[in-house]
């Protein structure tokens, strides 16, 4: 796997340019057409983690790697990226039209927090396939943040984190409903967002030296200074998942992302992972994908 790009390699490796308001801004924003980016003489897009965030209207028949998942776009989709989870996608025919826009964490400072919403967690919805009706109106959206950030307007930064956002509760609105209106207690919510915060934090794993040190809930209740109990009761209501549970799933995401796009040994992994032998984590990739680390590589 590729080191994380961030977002000044982006513009290196991308547009061999440098804006001059990057390191003058507090967080950055930028909206491009995806057609400057496709074709022939497009660098392809590594496999790794970027320090950014950015969601794409991508029109034609891609293939797109998310973390363990692979996932087919037949027609149109929007894609939605974050920084914990590695990805790219592979181009499936010549014609591709689209826009994507990218930003910083920064640069929502004080107006939200963008890890909240389900298309930025690692185990949500990050892309959704659309229709004609819906990829026009994603379509306007972009077209207007083209038409903003071109513009001499004061405070044309918050009309492009409404457009973000925008683009953010379209996506979830194509959800069933069930999913998309958060319906548990305050209590339960905080304390289950504070646990995935401390659960993300973690992330990436990047070399071999470093580990996973939080691994069960016991270690989380006693960062989060709540009885394990009561950590459990809170993630059972919001997601309907033990905290064991909630832990061991993205362990096996990792896992999955480490074994498919290094080249460290099982060892190595396992070790990162918080694992104390080998064996151990042999015995817990099985139980869970019903195949050891070597055979999952090799598939």
């Amino acid at each position: 796997m590729e080191k994380t790009e961030t977002i000044e390699d982006f513009y290196r490796s991308k547009l061999n340019f440098m804006p001059d308001n990057l390191k003058k801004e507090i967080g950055h924003f930028n909206v491009f057409e995806l057609d400057d980016f496709m074709g022939c003489s497009a660098k392809p897009i590594p496999y790794s983690r970027k320090d950014y965030f950015k969601i794409s209207l991508i029109i034609g028949k891609n293939r797109v790697h998310y973390a363990d998942k692979i996932v087919e776009i037949e027609e149109q989709a929007l894609f939605f990226a974050n920084p914990q989870i590695p990805y790219n996608w592979e181009q499936l025919e010549e014609h591709q039209t689209g826009f994507f826009c990218v930003f910083t964490e920064a640069f929502f400072h004080q107006f939200g927090n963008l890890k909240e919403y389900p298309v930025f967690k690692p185990n949500g919805n990050f892309i959704f396939s659309i229709n004609k009706e819906q990829t026009e109106k994603i379509r306007l959206i972009y077209k207007q943040m083209m038409e903003e950030i071109n513009s001499d307007y004061t405070y044309k930064y918050d009309v492009l984190r409404n457009l973000v956002f925008e683009l953010i509760h379209s996506a979830m609105k194509m959800q069933p409903a069930n999913l998309s209106v958060n319906q548990h207690s305050n209590a339960s919510s905080r304390i289950s967002s504070l646990f995935l915060e401390l659960l993300e934090r973690q992330f990436p794993i990047e070399n071999s030296r470093q580990r996973f040190t939080l691994r069960s809930a016991a270690d989380f209740a006693n960062q989060l200074t709540i009885h394990v109990n009561h950590l459990n009761r809170a993630l059972k209501e919001t997601t309907q998942k033990t905290t064991s549970e909630v832990i061991a799933e993205r362990l096996l995401q990792e896992a999955k992302i480490l074994l498919k796009h290094t080249d460290w040994n099982i060892s190595e992994i396992a070790y990162s992972l918080g694992f104390e032998e080998p064996t151990h984590f042999n015995n817990f990739f099985k139980k869970n994908i019903q195949l050891t680390p070597r055979q999952f590589r090799t598939v």
